[in-house]
C-alpha cells in the first residue's frame, strides 16, 4: 500500500481534499491522484468511497471527522472492515497505531502551532510511526525541512495552500505531497 501512495504521489503531488460533498464529482475528475475524504457520514461513507475507488484513485477517510462513528478502536474497525478505504486520516495517536497494526495506511495529521507542538508532533511521529505525516498549516517551510529532517517519513503538507507558489515552496521544503481544497490547485 505504502508504495502504491508514494507511486500517486510522484505521478501528482496534489491531492485533493473534499470537505463537502458537493466538491465529490470535481475532485474524481480532477488529475489528483489521491483523494482525503474530510466529510460524511456512517450512512454515506461506503458508496462514497466505493465511488472514488472506481476512479482508481486512493482514497483516505480522515476518522475524526466523519459523523455517526464512535471515535474508539470499534468505530474504526468498524470502517476499516466494511468501508474498506485505502487509509485514515487521524490526529489521534492510538487510532493511527491501531489501523497500522491492522494493515492500513494510516497518515497522522498535525496541527503545529508552536515550536512545543512541533517538537511534541515530532515525538509522536517517532513513537506511533504512521505511514506519512500531514502538516497544518502547510505553508511553514522552514518547519516541513525540520519534520522531513527529522522523521524520515512521507510529508504532506495542508491547510491555507492557496496557489501554485504555496505547492513549490512546499515541494522544494521537503513535502512528498500538498493537499487542499482549493479546487483550482487540484488540476496543476
Amino acid at each position: 500500500m505504502e508504495n502504491l501512495f508514494l507511486e500517486k504521489l510522484a505521478l501528482n503531488p496534489i491531492i485533493a481534499a473534499i470537505n463537502d460533498l458537493n466538491q465529490l464529482n470535481e475532485a474524481i475528475e480532477s488529475t489528483a491522484e489521491v483523494i482525503f475524504l474530510l466529510t460524511g457520514t456512517i450512512f454515506e461513507l461506503q458508496s462514497i468511497v466505493e465511488r472514488i475507488k472506481l476512479s482508481e484513485k486512493m482514497v483516505f477517510v480522515h476518522f475524526d471527522l466523519m459523523e455517526g462513528f464512535s471515535k474508539d478502536v470499534v468505530g474504526l474497525d468498524y470502517l476499516l472492515t466494511n468501508v474498506k478505504p485505502d487509509g485514515i486520516i487521524s490526529t489521534k495517536n492510538h487510532l493511527v497505531r491501531h489501523a497500522k497494526e491492522k494493515g492500513f495506511y494510516s497518515i497522522q495529521r498535525l496541527f503545529l502551532l508552536d515550536s512545543l507542538n512541533l517538537q511534541s508532533g515530532i515525538h509522536s511521529i517517532r513513537s506511533n510511526n504512521p505511514d506519512a505525516v500531514e502538516i497544518l498549516p502547510g505553508v511553514m517551510p522552514k518547519v516541513t525541512k525540520i519534520i522531513v529532517g527529522q522523521t524520515q517519513k512521507p510529508i504532506i503538507t495542508g491547510g491555507l495552500i492557496m496557489d501554485k507558489e504555496d505547492v513549490i515552496t512546499s515541494l522544494n521544503a521537503g513535502a512528498t505531497g500538498i493537499s487542499s481544497s482549493c479546487k483550482a490547485i487540484w488540476n496543476m
